[in-house]
């Protein structure tokens, strides 16, 4: 089973990595940075060539499960009266909508060899039902991504090509930060479980990590 990981050299996307890698996966985590070896390859989700180039060196490969995890919390602390600058939102939808959508541009011949999954770590700040405010840029693209996998559900179903969206827990990452509930293990455990429950008959869900059904 080949499984490609975005945004997995830290994090959640990083304890996804390691449980896919201990359950005997055929793992490809991508990184910004410097290829970290075997299992690594060099992915920004905002760069149109390197997903080229991505999809050129998987070709004819079928992908089973597709992560797309990378992610970025630019806004964290900005003030409505003087903060989030254009080039902020900008930043912040190219990497958490634009790059899922891309990812899974590039490699849908690889997912419909496979009848493969796909997987988009959202977050319970995009619903609307979590409107609490403040942190507009995060809650906006992470709600574009809910709505963008929603979609890709829907006209991916005629394929067989399944479409999970899902809210990681608060996780103790440098994003969730120290005093976060759950460890990444703890949630990379849960979410894997969530993406093997994953069927076209659950297509365009909206679950916890844990596998508690979220109101969008």
């Amino acid at each position: 089973m080949t499984t490609i990981i975005t945004g997995a050299n830290r994090g959640i996307g990083r304890a996804l990595w390691a449980a896919c890698r201990a359950r005997g996966d055929d793992v490809i985590g991508t990184t910004r940075g410097i290829e970290a070896g075997p299992g690594w390859t060099r992915l920004d989700v905002t760069d149109p060539d390197d997903h080229r180039r991505l999809a050129d060196g998987l070709s004819g490969r079928p992908v089973e499960l597709l992560i797309c995890n990378a992610g970025i919390f630019p806004d964290r602390g900005e003030r409505l009266e003087d903060g989030y600058p254009p080039e902020m939102w900008a930043e912040g939808f190219a990497t958490n909508v634009t790059g899922v959508f891309l990812t899974v541009q590039a490699l849908l011949p690889n997912l419909r060899a496979s009848r493969g999954k796909i997987a988009i770590i959202s977050s319970q700040m995009g619903s609307d039902t979590r409107a609490t405010g403040g942190s507009y840029i995060y809650r906006a693209s992470k709600a574009a991504a809910l709505n963008l996998g929603r979609n890709l559900a829907t006209d991916l179903a005629r394929e067989g090509i399944a479409v999970g969206i899902y809210h990681p827990g608060w996780v103790r990452t440098g994003m969730g930060g120290p005093g976060a509930a759950i460890s990444p293990e703890e949630a990379a455990r849960g979410l894997l479980a969530r993406f093997d429950a994953l069927s076209p008959a659950t297509t365009g869900c909206f679950e916890t990590w844990d596998g508690r059904p979220h109101p969008f």
